[in-house]
């Protein structure tokens, strides 16, 4: 897929989160306009193919802010990174009037945790700056019956708002949603038959980082998520989202290069 200037296919990518929010459920990732540069240099240096910010948190029990404070926070520090860094960044929102601002600003994807269901406007906006977009399953109510039509049912329909409002195919990345109205065996279910998103035809971005789902405390996470990584490696997921640059390039480099997981994390995920 293209996003920005850049084309990726063939590998798993690391896409780094730096989220300015306040309240998001891993405080190392909060960050503001007065260290989100070194943040950013960081993630580049670490060898973050993309960048995702954003400044809502989607957490459980999050409290919804309005467009025009998400935009307050984060069109300066998105201003800043394009300025200093030749690195595509991607902004996390499910509101049309902030997806147009990051798109005026500089962005060169929305990652929209509502697949495109909760403004009506937002695939047209993304349609007229020519932008990608990552198109995440989400439900207002707890997921029930068949994991899977349920998932591939609504990424279906959300990829055909993307293509109706005209969205080129080669911008498109589809994300299961881990963490969204799923239990902890679904999402299990999920990340373990990961590979089969693949039937919608566009390639799968896996955002699972020291979520829940692992148990204990977000802390302790960290192994868990690198056994996540090396899965979604080895079922040619295209991008792991995650909170911690190096150690997941590393991972993935490991498995690739030496042909197994040389640190055994994936016993962590059963």
């Amino acid at each position: 897929m293209t996003i920005g200037k850049r084309e990726f296919k063939d590998n798993t990518y690391v896409m780094a989160i730096i989220n300015l929010t306040p309240d998001s459920f891993y405080a190392p990732s909060r960050k503001s306009r007065d260290n989100v540069l070194y943040a950013a240099e960081k993630a580049v240096n670490e060898g973050a193919a993309v960048i995702d910010i954003g400044a809502q948190s989607t957490r459980p029990g999050y409290k919804e802010i309005s467009a025009e404070e998400e935009i307050e926070r984060f069109c300066g520090p998105l201003a800043d990174i394009k300025r200093n860094f030749d690195v595509p960044v991607s902004v996390d929102t499910y509101f049309s009037a902030s997806a147009r601002a990051a798109l005026e600003t500089g962005a060169d994807m929305i990652n929209d945790v509502w697949g495109l269901t909760h403004d009506a406007d937002m695939a047209k906006v993304i349609a007229g700056f020519n932008a990608s977009v990552c198109i995440m399953h989400n439900s207002k109510t707890p997921v029930t019956g068949d994991l899977w039509e349920n998932v591939l049912g609504f990424l279906r329909k959300s990829a055909g708002l993307a293509l109706a409002a005209g969205i080129d195919k080669d911008k498109i990345i589809v994300d299961g949603g881990i963490g969204f109205a799923k239990s902890r065996e679904q999402n299990f279910e999920l990340l373990n038959g990961y590979e089969k998103l693949s039937v919608l035809g566009y390639p799968a971005l896996l955002g699972c980082s020291r979520k829940s789902m692992f148990g204990g405390s977000v802390d302790d996470r960290l192994a868990p998520t690198l056994g996540a990584s090396v899965r979604a490696y080895k079922k040619g997921v295209l991008f792991v989202r995650v909170h911690d640059v190096a150690p997941n390039v590393r991972a993935i480099n490991d498995c690739r290069n030496f042909g197994y997981d040389p640190y055994d994390w994936e016993a962590y995920l059963g």
